[in-house]
């Protein structure tokens, strides 16, 4: 027996998280600031006092006897899990030994009004023995492994297990307190190590500091119930009295109380038609508002997992528990078609106050809005436009808040102008160019964007966004459709929507740089890449789903990307994706390969119900509730390949990226929604009038030191734009004839010009330059724009 105070081995082994694959995700409606997680029959992350802060890796279960027997809850057990009551996020675990030597049953839950995850639990010995139940918990408080401290202390009579790092701490707590307790640096003197040597604590270990900490308790059983508190605080003191608190009050008591307060919100609710017949409906909804921060109003994450967590440490410190905008708008559509409103004006208040000075949106950001990642993603700065405008249709938001949104929407027409259609990264976090899905959410944008600011007082801006809008659905073609070539005779079209072109394509440059995978493949044509996100093209009214260049496109991403699985078909994003496990299932590092999205079955029924085939968008939305697992929740991917069980890997079924996909529940959602109402329900109606009805077009080719053109189409008008005050100094005949043209003000910092190109014939030219009036100097540099199909 060792009774040293403190625990050797410091500082442990690196931390590591724990799979994202939950089965399980839970906080109370309102109050208790935080957040559970669930996978493999124990409690995964837990997250405190904000949603984007993880404090444990897991507090899982060991079983030992006195005949040697040692049984680790989450690894030697099967496990199943359901919810206690319909569309609360309260979870009955059962985990049965698999050598048949006992069960144990939780409830899981969180305090309503405390910071305090509670687990009522139950061992039933299967076999005659002296049993032992002990738990372990792996602080990671902050988000982090390392520099954390662990210590067994008393409060108020009662022995609890404690942690801390920085300012917060945890305590744990039993009702009927600890027959043994120890902390130890994990790896070298914890709990777990102690018991697979011993079969009981031997190791009495008081404190380890600053390092990668386990807490390990001995259940003491009465009648084999127990109920186990883990609560967080500013200190330890306040740590220990939520967990007594909680413990005193009585775990039915709070299991009523944090039912009713989900149950009274649904009862609030009136639930779209259809969704009686949709059997992840309420746990769709229930998943996104789990989501939501309780610490800053509005704030939706992504997923509480860290993909392949096992297999990161803290070097990763978000994983997807932060605030994608893209995400996030998602959530608050998926919302809006559930008939749930009253979330979607903090929402935008939230996209409000995190968006930037120029008008974008970061791309990834903690939940107070600091940035995580550096890229910018176009879609992300025109999907909350549209969120507004499909809020402000549905009557989630009151007429006069266009008025009060109307400087962000400004400040974000004003950023797509200027930097659009291209993007330095397209809505997969990959490459730059021009894209499918961020033109068409561009340009749907913009159209939106034109009508608003009539509405806001501001109709001097609209005819430049629409122009501006028209020339860019007139060049979609001649940026990204593709005619003939290896792909379209072995798919028997004649052309097809191809995934991203870089910048310059135009200057000969055809290669594209694909991230994530290994250097000797990750330089492909253009032509040679696919993606599902043509779709978009219709999904925004830019293209109807009958056009035949969508058409032979969906053949070419049938050909390409389509898997039918056991329980229906699902996409890959594109050929040659690299995000997902390698072939032999270890995690993705870096490098591997893209696997199944079930999302993409939800944009494909999308596409169905815009075909007006009702009977497949059925077929592909009872397929996405196939590919739920849990409870029901949807993964973000499902294996594509053969199983291979030992790394937990079936056909068909989640991988380790992440699970729930907040995302994926929102176009559930939506999907229900188009569904019941027989038409694409996020469409917007602008584009739909604008370019499918009344067929408009352009004739107008921008020109910008950010988007420069070498040539132009025979008819075409070319529009020089800058971003300050300039006179346009140019000549069509080589500088025979010269003129001087001071550029107009859009209202938008863009400053444009149009030159009467469009009577010029074939092989001319158009040299300029530019004079700043504001710098009084010169440019000093002729650009020349050849006339020429």
């Amino acid at each position: 027996m060792n009774e040293e105070f403190f625990a050797p081995g410091w500082p442990g082994i690196p931390g590591r998280w724990t799979g994202a694959n939950k089965s399980g995700v839970g906080t109370s409606f309102q109050g208790s600031p935080v957040w559970f997680t669930i996978s493999h029959g124990i409690l995964n992350e837990v997250y405190s006092p904000r949603e984007d802060e993880a404090a444990i890796r897991d507090l899982s279960f060991v079983v030992t006897t006195d005949d040697g027997f040692f049984s680790e809850e989450k690894r030697h057990a099967i496990h199943s899990s359901s919810l206690i009551y319909t569309g609360v996020p309260a979870y009955r675990l059962e985990s049965i030994c698999k050598k048949g030597y006992y069960r144990i049953e939780k409830d899981i839950i969180t305090d309503p009004d405390r910071p305090v995850v509670l687990i009522r639990g139950k061992f039933t010995p299967l076999k005659p023995g002296n049993y032992r139940l002990y738990a372990i918990t792996a602080s990671h408080i902050g988000n982090h492994g390392a520099g954390n401290t662990a210590w067994v202390g008393e409060v108020k009579g009662k022995t609890g297990l404690f942690a801390s790092r920085h300012n917060t701490s945890l305590c744990v707590m039993n009702n009927y307190g600890f027959r043994a307790c120890s902390v130890g640096f994990v790896g070298f003197s914890d709990g777990w190590q102690d018991l697979i040597r011993n079969g009981r604590l031997e190791w009495f270990y008081k404190r380890a500091e600053n390092g990668n900490v386990a807490l390990t308790g001995e259940i003491i059983l009465q009648d084999g119930t127990f109920v186990l508190a883990l609560g967080f605080g500013r200190n330890p003191s306040e740590a220990a009295q939520q967990s007594i608190a909680s413990i005193n009050e009585g775990f039915q008591k709070l299991l009523e109380s944090y039912s009713r307060g989900w149950g009274e919100f649904w009862q609030k609710q009136k639930p779209v038609f259809y969704a009686e017949k949709c059997r992840l409906f309420s746990i769709s909804a229930m998943v996104i508002l789990i989501h939501r921060s309780k610490y800053i109003p509005g704030a939706v994450l992504a997923s509480l997992a860290v993909p392949w967590g096992f297999s990161k440490g803290d070097g990763d410190l978000g994983g997807y528990h932060l605030i994608w905008p893209r995400d996030m708008v998602q959530s608050a559509g998926g919302l809006i078609a559930a008939n749930i409103k009253s979330e979607v004006l903090d929402m935008l208040i939230y996209l409000e106050s995190t968006q930037e000075s120029d008008g974008h949106w970061p791309q990834n950001m903690w939940i107070d809005g600091f940035p995580y990642w550096s890229g910018i993603q176009m879609d992300e700065t025109a999907l909350p436009i549209l969120l507004f405008d499909l809020a402000r249709r549905e009557t989630a938001l009151s007429e006069n808040d266009i008025y009060r949104f109307w400087l962000m929407i400004k400040k974000a027409l004003s950023y797509i102008v200027k930097n659009g259609p291209v993007t330095q990264q397209d809505r997969w976090e990959e490459n730059g160019g021009y894209t499918p899905y961020t033109i068409a959410a561009e340009i749907a944008a913009v159209i939106v964007g034109a009508e608003l600011a009539e509405l806001a007082g501001e109709s001097g801006l609209a005819p430049y966004l629409r122009e501006t809008a028209d020339s860019w659905y007139s060049c979609i073609d001649r940026w990204l459709y593709v005619k003939g070539g290896e792909l379209a005779d072995k798919t028997g079209v004649e052309g097809y929507y191809v995934r991203v072109t870089p910048p310059d394509f135009e200057d000969g440059d055809d290669i594209i740089y694909i991230k994530n995978r290994p250097p000797a493949s990750c330089y492909p044509h253009i032509s040679s890449v696919i993606c599902t996100d043509a779709l978009a093209l219709v999904r925004f009214g830019l293209r109807s789903a009958d056009d035949n260049r969508i058409l032979n496109t969906v053949k070419v991403i049938d050909a390409l990307l389509k898997v039918e699985t056991p329980v229906g078909p699902c996409w890959h994003r594109y050929n040659g994706d690299g995000y997902g496990e390698h072939e032999d299932g270890s995690p993705f590092d870096g490098t591997g390969r893209g696997r199944l999205w079930p999302l993409l079955t939800g944009e494909r029924g999308h596409y169905s119900v815009a075909s007006g085939d009702f009977k497949e968008a059925k077929r592909l939305l009872e397929t996405m509730e196939g590919l739920a697992d849990g409870v029901g929740l949807l993964p973000e991917q499902v294996w594509d390949s053969h199983d291979i069980p030992e790394r937990g890997l079936f056909f068909g079924r989640p991988t380790g990226s992440a699970m729930p996909l907040v995302w994926a529940h929102a176009e559930y959602l939506k999907l229900v929604r188009s569904l019941t109402e027989e038409r694409v329900f996020d469409m917007p109606p602008q584009t739909v009038l604008r370019y499918l009805k009344n067929d408009i077009t352009s004739n107008i080719m921008q020109w910008r030191f950010n988007h420069k053109l070498h040539k132009i189409p025979v008819g075409k008008k070319l529009r020089i734009e800058t971003l300050s005050p300039a006179i346009v100094h140019w000549s069509s005949d080589r500088w025979v004839t010269i003129n001087d043209t001071a550029a107009k003000d859009s209202g938008l910092e863009v400053y444009y010009t149009d030159l009467p190109t469009e009577n010029l014939p074939e092989n001319d030219e158009v040299v300029f330059t530019f004079y700043w009036p504001d710098a009084n100097k010169w440019e000093n540099k002729d650009f020349n724009i050849q006339i020429a199909d």
